[in-house]
């Protein structure tokens, strides 16, 4: 019978992630970045100061400043899927499949401008006068009740995207392969695992927010600092993998069976877990910054896919391609990563520095997805009621440190494909509103009353 499931998992991942979807996330990133004009990117800088706090205020309404908004979406995003999620992409679609990660994160930070935006905009509150936001409340407030059944299959599909299936299997695949543990151990890893993850995620949205905002500049720092060094060691390597990604990127010679067609699928779906554009979880945590302002949000949520596709998915690649181990092993995700470190840096620190980065950016993970999971089962019952997907939250940990990578893989895409479609299309259909609230402010900005 999980023979039977991990297959019907499998199928339908592999069909909703055919060009329909594909179609809608880049089709759609591309009708937000034309729609803009591509102003947003023009505030670049601005966004930097926002996130610096120039334009915090204490008392205004939300939850996290602007820096714990990002960090917290961004300890999402950057975890095992720019670190694991790389390899997958190289295995599956070959170097070319970076190409289109990046074409993909560049789209993806428009749509990130809009769907962030609106969470600001159309964000509701609780009873006990805690932020509530997302796709969800998008959809209800700005498209109004009529549209509540596309809501109610948002939410539905998130209580499966937000469960730490691949991150929890993948942090525990490598604790057994530096450790050297035998696959009966990932049981008892699950357990502890989920101990760990317990101490944060019970404490609510501002604890995870004030971890995430320690962890996150930590992690990246360390993390810049070790590919740097295999990079540095393997710099006569560098310009020929540039050259290698731009005419696989083409050909899809790497890719299965020659096929650009799957390639570009494989890019694309490795950058949207990599920096969840257009799949509606980032704007659940982006919309309880505290701001007055929704186009500022929207401004600061536009660095997420710069830094976690962009920067350090780059990284990753070109750490894995310059070694060449892709090449020539049969190691698939955090394996593959592992080995590929392993072959430059001196015996031993290789699986040292990996470990420790795996649990920085896996935990930082658990954490913060957790939240999109309260937050969608609270919109679908009451939410005051959403604290208790926690619990199922914490034992799903255990379930998916024992189960297979690819039926882990697949059961996080199929939802993920489900939540894009009311994300994207509700997006869509209120951009208007988002580039005459943006027209204000950046006249605003021009006109230095900001």
């Amino acid at each position: 019978m999980i023979k039977a499931l991990e297959n019907a998992i499998a199928a339908f991942s592999s069909w909703i992630w055919d060009w329909p979807l594909l179609i809608l996330l880049v089709g759609g990133g591309l009708f937000f970045l034309i729609f803009s004009r591509f102003t947003p990117f023009l505030y670049f800088r601005h966004a930097i100061d926002i996130l610096r706090g120039k334009y915090d205020h204490e008392n205004a309404p939300g939850q996290l400043s602007h820096f714990q908004a990002l960090s917290s979406a961004i300890a999402a995003t950057v975890g095992m899927g720019n670190i694991s999620g790389v390899a997958i992409a190289l295995v599956m679609g070959g170097p070319g499949a970076i190409f289109w990660m990046w074409i993909s994160a560049l789209i993806g930070m428009a749509t990130k401008f809009y769907t962030c935006t609106l969470a600001v905009m159309y964000r509701s509150e609780s009873e006990e006068g805690t932020t509530l936001s997302g796709p969800m409340y998008v959809i209800t407030k700005g498209l109004g009740k009529r549209w509540k059944p596309l809501a109610v299959f948002f939410a539905l599909a998130g209580l499966v995207g937000t469960l730490p299936a691949f991150t929890a299997n993948q942090l525990t695949q490598t604790l057994v392969d530096v450790l050297d543990w035998k696959d009966s151990d990932k049981f008892y890893v699950g357990l502890v695992l989920a101990g760990i993850a317990s101490f944060v995620i019970l404490g609510g949205i501002k604890r995870i927010g004030l971890v995430a905002s320690r962890l996150v500049p930590f992690m990246v720092a360390l993390y810049f600092i070790t590919v740097f060094a295999i990079l540095i060691l393997q710099i006569d390597q560098i310009p020929k993998m540039f050259v290698l990604i731009f005419s696989d990127a083409f050909t899809g010679e790497a890719a299965a069976g020659g096929a650009l067609g799957y390639l570009i699928k494989t890019g694309v779906k490795r950058a949207a877990f990599s920096n969840e554009a257009g799949i509606g979880t980032a704007p659940m945590m982006h919309g309880t910054a505290k701001t007055n302002e929704p186009v500022r949000e929207g401004l600061v949520a536009m660095i997420g896919p710069a830094i976690d596709t962009l920067l350090v998915c780059t990284l990753t690649a070109l750490a894995i391609l310059s070694t060449g181990v892709w090449q020539h092993s049969d190691d698939n995700g955090i394996s593959l990563t592992l080995q590929a470190f392993n072959s430059v840096l001196p015996y031993g620190i290789g699986d040292g520095v990996v470990i420790i980065m795996v649990l920085v950016f896996a935990f930082s993970t658990l954490f913060s997805y957790s939240y999109y999971g309260v937050t969608c089962l609270g919109f679908l019952t009451k939410p005051k009621y959403g604290k208790y997907y926690n619990y199922i939250y914490i034992i799903s940990i255990v379930v998916a440190a024992v189960v297979k990578i690819d039926f882990a893989i697949n059961l996080i895409d199929s939802a993920f494909a489900l939540m894009a479609i009311p994300t994207v299309a509700s997006a869509l259909l209120l951009a208007p509103k988002v580039n005459k609230r943006a027209k204000i402010y950046f006249d605003t900005i021009k006109a230095g009353k900001k």
